[in-house]
Protein backbone atom coordinates (compact mmCIF):
# COMPACT_ATOMS: atom_id res chain seq x y z
CA UNK A 1 0.00 0.00 0.00
CA UNK A 2 2.90 2.29 -0.77
CA UNK A 3 2.30 4.38 -3.86
CA UNK A 4 5.13 5.14 -6.26
CA UNK A 5 5.13 6.31 -9.87
CA UNK A 6 8.39 7.48 -11.38
CA UNK A 7 12.05 8.00 -10.51
CA UNK A 8 11.77 11.60 -9.37
CA UNK A 9 8.81 10.81 -7.07
CA UNK A 10 6.62 13.43 -8.76
CA UNK A 11 4.08 13.26 -11.55
CA UNK A 12 3.88 15.66 -14.45
CA UNK A 13 1.75 18.03 -12.34
CA UNK A 14 4.42 18.26 -9.60
CA UNK A 15 2.47 16.33 -6.94
CA UNK A 16 4.38 13.69 -4.95
CA UNK A 17 3.64 10.05 -5.78
CA UNK A 18 5.73 8.27 -3.17
CA UNK A 19 4.32 7.67 0.29
CA UNK A 20 1.38 6.13 2.10
CA UNK A 21 -1.60 5.69 -0.19
CA UNK A 22 -4.99 7.20 0.51
CA UNK A 23 -6.48 3.71 0.14
CA UNK A 24 -4.30 2.40 3.00
CA UNK A 25 -5.26 5.30 5.26
CA UNK A 26 -8.97 4.89 4.50
CA UNK A 27 -8.72 1.17 5.24
CA UNK A 28 -6.89 1.72 8.54
CA UNK A 29 -9.33 4.41 9.73
CA UNK A 30 -12.30 2.25 8.73
CA UNK A 31 -10.92 -0.71 10.69
CA UNK A 32 -10.38 1.56 13.72
CA UNK A 33 -13.94 2.96 13.55
CA UNK A 34 -15.35 -0.55 13.10
CA UNK A 35 -13.57 -1.68 16.29
CA UNK A 36 -14.83 1.48 18.03
CA UNK A 37 -18.38 0.64 16.86
CA UNK A 38 -18.08 -2.90 18.26
CA UNK A 39 -16.89 -1.50 21.61
CA UNK A 40 -19.88 0.87 21.70
CA UNK A 41 -22.31 -1.96 20.83
CA UNK A 42 -20.89 -4.33 23.45
CA UNK A 43 -20.86 -1.69 26.19
CA UNK A 44 -24.35 -0.51 25.27
CA UNK A 45 -25.61 -4.07 25.61
CA UNK A 46 -23.87 -4.28 29.00
CA UNK A 47 -25.74 -1.24 30.38
CA UNK A 48 -28.98 -2.06 28.62
CA UNK A 49 -29.80 -1.27 25.02
CA UNK A 50 -33.46 -2.11 25.04
CA UNK A 51 -36.70 -0.42 25.91
CA UNK A 52 -37.71 -0.34 29.58
CA UNK A 53 -41.11 0.42 31.15
CA UNK A 54 -40.15 4.06 31.55
CA UNK A 55 -38.49 4.52 28.14
CA UNK A 56 -35.18 3.72 26.51
CA UNK A 57 -32.41 2.25 28.62
CA UNK A 58 -29.04 3.99 28.97
CA UNK A 59 -27.43 2.13 26.07
CA UNK A 60 -30.37 2.34 23.62
CA UNK A 61 -29.16 5.26 21.49
CA UNK A 62 -25.41 4.48 21.73
CA UNK A 63 -26.21 0.93 20.57
CA UNK A 64 -27.67 2.20 17.31
CA UNK A 65 -24.84 4.70 16.88
CA UNK A 66 -22.43 1.74 17.19
CA UNK A 67 -24.37 -0.16 14.53
CA UNK A 68 -24.24 2.87 12.19
CA UNK A 69 -20.48 3.18 12.81
CA UNK A 70 -19.96 -0.49 11.95
CA UNK A 71 -22.07 -0.31 8.77
CA UNK A 72 -20.28 2.83 7.57
CA UNK A 73 -16.92 1.23 8.37
CA UNK A 74 -17.74 -1.95 6.46
CA UNK A 75 -18.77 0.17 3.47
CA UNK A 76 -15.51 2.12 3.61
CA UNK A 77 -13.44 -1.08 3.99
CA UNK A 78 -15.25 -2.59 1.00
CA UNK A 79 -14.62 0.53 -1.07
CA UNK A 80 -10.97 0.71 -0.05
CA UNK A 81 -10.34 -2.93 -0.91
CA UNK A 82 -12.46 -3.48 -4.00
CA UNK A 83 -13.03 -0.14 -5.67
CA UNK A 84 -11.96 -0.27 -9.32
CA UNK A 85 -11.18 3.43 -9.25
CA UNK A 86 -7.88 4.26 -7.53
CA UNK A 87 -8.50 6.52 -4.57
CA UNK A 88 -6.64 9.83 -4.93
CA UNK A 89 -3.09 8.43 -4.94
CA UNK A 90 -0.73 9.38 -2.12
CA UNK A 91 -2.20 10.48 1.19
CA UNK A 92 1.07 11.85 2.54
CA UNK A 93 4.59 11.75 1.17
CA UNK A 94 7.38 10.28 3.27
CA UNK A 95 9.01 13.72 3.54
CA UNK A 96 5.82 15.37 4.85
CA UNK A 97 5.17 12.44 7.18
CA UNK A 98 8.65 12.87 8.70
CA UNK A 99 7.79 16.54 9.32
CA UNK A 100 4.61 15.51 11.12
CA UNK A 101 6.53 12.97 13.19
CA UNK A 102 9.14 15.60 14.07
CA UNK A 103 6.39 17.39 15.99
CA UNK A 104 4.29 14.40 17.08
CA UNK A 105 7.04 12.33 18.71
CA UNK A 106 8.46 15.17 20.85
CA UNK A 107 4.89 16.07 21.84
CA UNK A 108 4.28 12.52 23.06
CA UNK A 109 7.57 12.60 24.96
CA UNK A 110 6.43 15.88 26.53
CA UNK A 111 3.16 14.31 27.67
CA UNK A 112 4.98 11.36 29.27
CA UNK A 113 7.63 13.64 30.82
CA UNK A 114 4.86 15.76 32.37
CA UNK A 115 3.83 12.73 34.42
CA UNK A 116 7.33 12.20 35.83
CA UNK A 117 8.87 15.69 36.11
CA UNK A 118 5.81 17.93 36.16
CA UNK A 119 4.37 20.24 33.55
CA UNK A 120 6.60 23.23 34.23
CA UNK A 121 10.00 21.53 33.90
CA UNK A 122 8.74 19.45 30.96
CA UNK A 123 7.48 22.64 29.30
CA UNK A 124 10.84 24.36 29.73
CA UNK A 125 12.61 21.40 28.11
CA UNK A 126 9.99 21.14 25.36
CA UNK A 127 10.15 24.84 24.47
CA UNK A 128 13.95 24.80 24.52
CA UNK A 129 14.17 21.68 22.35
CA UNK A 130 11.75 23.07 19.77
CA UNK A 131 13.53 26.40 19.65
CA UNK A 132 16.84 24.59 19.11
CA UNK A 133 15.82 21.88 16.61
CA UNK A 134 13.07 23.60 14.64
CA UNK A 135 13.89 27.28 15.04
CA UNK A 136 17.70 27.17 15.15
CA UNK A 137 17.67 29.97 17.72
CA UNK A 138 20.76 30.97 19.65
CA UNK A 139 21.17 29.75 23.23
CA UNK A 140 20.97 33.37 24.38
CA UNK A 141 17.31 33.31 23.32
CA UNK A 142 16.50 29.68 24.08
CA UNK A 143 17.44 29.69 27.76
CA UNK A 144 15.56 32.84 28.84
CA UNK A 145 12.39 32.01 26.90
CA UNK A 146 12.29 28.35 27.91
CA UNK A 147 12.62 29.42 31.57
CA UNK A 148 10.44 32.56 31.59
CA UNK A 149 7.39 31.01 29.90
CA UNK A 150 6.95 28.14 32.41
CA UNK A 151 7.64 30.50 35.34
CA UNK A 152 4.93 32.88 34.10
CA UNK A 153 2.54 29.95 33.61
CA UNK A 154 3.35 28.71 37.13
CA UNK A 155 2.55 32.12 38.59
CA UNK A 156 -0.61 32.43 36.52
CA UNK A 157 -2.07 29.02 37.30
CA UNK A 158 -0.67 28.02 40.68
CA UNK A 159 -0.42 31.38 42.45
CA UNK A 160 -3.02 33.70 40.95
CA UNK A 161 -5.79 31.38 39.71
CA UNK A 162 -5.08 28.58 42.23
CA UNK A 163 -5.42 25.91 39.54
CA UNK A 164 -3.18 22.96 40.36
CA UNK A 165 -1.37 21.45 37.40
CA UNK A 166 0.84 18.32 37.42
CA UNK A 167 3.95 19.00 39.46
CA UNK A 168 7.25 17.22 39.71
CA UNK A 169 10.17 17.10 42.14
CA UNK A 170 11.27 20.71 41.49
CA UNK A 171 7.90 22.15 42.53
CA UNK A 172 7.95 19.91 45.62
CA UNK A 173 11.32 21.44 46.58
CA UNK A 174 9.87 24.95 46.52
CA UNK A 175 6.82 23.93 48.55
CA UNK A 176 4.07 23.34 45.98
Amino acid sequence: MIASVNDNNHSDDGKPHHGVSTRAVEFAVAVFTFILGIVVIVDSRRVGAGWAEDGPQAGYFPYYIGIILCIASVWTIWRALFSAKDVAGVFVSHKKFRLVLSVFIPSMIYVVATYFIGIYVASALFIGAFMYWHGRFAWTRIIPISVIVPVVMFLLFEVWFLVPLPKGPLETLIGY
